[in-house]
């Protein structure tokens, strides 16, 4: 595997709410993804999903309590908890998260990308 650079493969791409993988390690897949706007209400039964900003503004909008996260701040939503993301225009971010991982959870909406559709860039 050669070295990866973020920027370059966030220029590969313009859709928002549409992870793309860019590396595998121990079955965990990193992902990253532009944000506008917001995805929908989900959570992940057996997955925590982690997230990390690089351009923008990510509020992780939870029932408890929003967590907005910098360029340079992340947060691990814990499994199970239902959050819905909502991104200021052109929002860079990544994403660590099983493999197993499903977009929206079990929620299905026009947003919801499949697992067997995700991209590799």
């Amino acid at each position: 595997m050669s070295k990866i650079n973020l920027a370059e493969k966030f220029s590969k791409f313009s859709e928002h709410w549409t992870p793309k993988i860019i590396a595998e390690s121990n079955n965990q897949l990193v992902k990253i993804a532009k944000g506008d706007g917001e995805l929908v209400w989900h959570k992940h039964d057996n997955e925590d999903e982690l997230f990390i900003v690089f351009k923008g503004q990510l509020t992780l909008q939870m029932k408890e309590g929003d967590i907005v996260l910098n360029p340079g701040e992340m947060y691990v939503v814990p499994k199970g908890v239902e959050h819905c993301p909502k991104a200021i225009p052109d929002t860079h971010f990544l994403m660590v998260e099983p493999a197993s991982t499903a977009h929206t959870g079990s929620v299905e909406s026009e947003l919801t990308v499949a697992t067997e559709q995700q991209q590799w860039i």
